[in-house]
């Protein structure tokens, strides 16, 4: 399995590079924005080919970051980042509301976000919150607890990364997990007497799409474990 242990470029932000891949073969690796948020990890192209990253610790591929590029065979390994959609609720109609009636409204509205363990970023007068369960469900939320003079929308991850900071979109997008969220019914006791999942941090990295279920080579156990040298 071949490892990558350093990006070249990206070829969304430098344009030599963009102008250097137009008549390339790009071989796309796609990634979930949760693998995303890692170093080290194993993941498979768009050919069914696997490869493992094994960056500096603390770093992380963005969308676009080119792995490999081969200009005799025009040939290039490019990240692909997959981001969920958003649920974009506006709260421009309250602005002239009464102080009293604000700070209600914020509080019932912060109470449902967060007894549903939903992620948020606030930037004006909206709250940004990733999809971490069904569209339904969430929507389902939204609409039994009767918010007026509130609105929200879904939109899709990459339409809104322009409006974000580098820190908000890591925090809006790297802790979105399909397999951490679970739905409290409306008016929910919050105490928890065991924990939600059985299973721990390390098992959580080795459970990812690519090589959930799969006996690990000693090379691969080297990518999860970041034990591998340069």
């Amino acid at each position: 399995m071949k490892m990558y242990t350093q990006v070249l470029g990206n070829m969304y932000s430098d344009a030599a590079w963009s102008e250097k891949l137009k008549n390339t073969a790009i071989e796309y690796l796609h990634l979930d924005q949760w693998t995303a948020q890692k170093s080290r990890f194993i993941a498979q192209s768009n050919t069914g080919t696997e490869y493992g990253i094994a960056l500096k610790r603390h770093s992380q591929v963005e969308n676009g970051d080119i792995l490999e590029y081969n200009a005799e065979t025009q040939h290039a390994v490019v990240i692909r980042i997959e981001l969920k959609p958003v649920l974009i609720i506006d709260l421009q109609r309250m602005t002239d509301k009464k102080t009293e009636e604000i700070i209600r409204c914020c509080v019932e509205l912060g109470h449902a976000i967060g007894n549903q363990h939903w992620p948020a970023i606030v930037k004006g007068t909206k709250v940004y919150v990733p999809l971490t369960v069904d569209k339904k469900v969430m929507k389902s939320v939204m609409d039994t607890h009767h918010f007026e003079n509130i609105t929200y929308e879904f939109q899709a991850g990459q339409e809104i990364i322009p409006f974000l900071a580098p820190h908000e979109i890591r925090q809006l997008f790297g802790g979105a997990s399909q397999e951490l969220p679970h739905i409290h019914e409306p008016g929910h006791n919050h105490a928890h007497h065991t924990p939600h999942s059985g299973y721990s941090h390390a098992e959580s990295v080795l459970h990812t799409p690519f090589h959930k279920g799969k006996v690990l080579s000693p090379d691969e156990q080297k990518v999860i474990n970041g034990n591998t040298h340069q």
